[in-house]
């Protein structure tokens, strides 16, 4: 299984593909997302591997619905969040902000490198993925206020084709998206940010 792990650090030390591969996973009209602006907020997330049942599983997080200014409320997404003014660099937020969330302790966790940089309009976020790994299957201990359930994925399943599907997402009231990509696993629907970033994953392991 160590095989997996050192073939995905070494494709993290190459050039990334970057935006042509998380756009394969965005909507159309993150076709035309904008440069981030000057105000935009800083956040690490972490795209954490671990060995369970002789496969290598990601961790994913669905998020609690209950408040309503929560921009991605109710939605699946890796465990990160903004940086705060005690971070070193984002890294260190990605690790600490997992922490916090599942109840992984940060000095068991082997970073292997970092995705390419992802503005979410929506929130205003310019977010920094970064991709590690545990050696031992952790157990979970999420934060109830942050998170509503842990989902343990086996990462197989991003590459079954079958798990990409597509549909129409009423987000609001007033907005609905139509023909929205996303990958169907475990009863969720894992669609934008999370969505691209994984793309970019796969094709990083040349999984595309």
């Amino acid at each position: 299984m160590i095989d997996f792990i050192q073939q995905l650090e070494r494709s993290l030390k190459a050039p990334l593909p970057g935006r042509k591969a998380q756009y394969k996973m965005a909507h159309a009209v993150r076709q035309d997302t904008p440069p981030p602006p000057a105000n935009a907020r800083e956040a690490g997330v972490l795209a954490l591997f671990y060995p369970k049942v002789k496969d290598w599983h990601l961790t994913l997080i669905l998020r609690p619905n209950k408040n309503p200014n929560d921009r991605h409320g109710g939605q699946v997404s890796f465990p990160g969040g903004k940086r705060e003014a005690s971070d070193a660099n984002l890294e260190v937020t990605a690790l600490r902000e997992t922490e916090e969330e599942v109840g992984v302790d940060r000095r068991d966790i082997r970073v292997l490198g970092g995705l390419t940089e992802l503005y979410i309009p929506v929130s205003n976020f310019l977010v920094q993925p970064y991709v590690g790994y545990l050696e031992y299957e952790p157990v979970f201990r999420p934060q109830p206020s942050e998170v509503e359930q842990v989902l343990e994925v086996p990462f197989a399943a991003f590459m079954n084709e079958k798990n990409r599907q597509r549909i129409d997402l009423q987000i609001n009231a007033q907005i609905k998206l139509k023909e929205v990509p996303y990958f169907a696993v475990q009863q969720q629907t894992v669609w934008g940010a999370t969505a691209m970033m994984i793309s970019e994953l796969l094709e990083v392991l040349g999984q595309d």
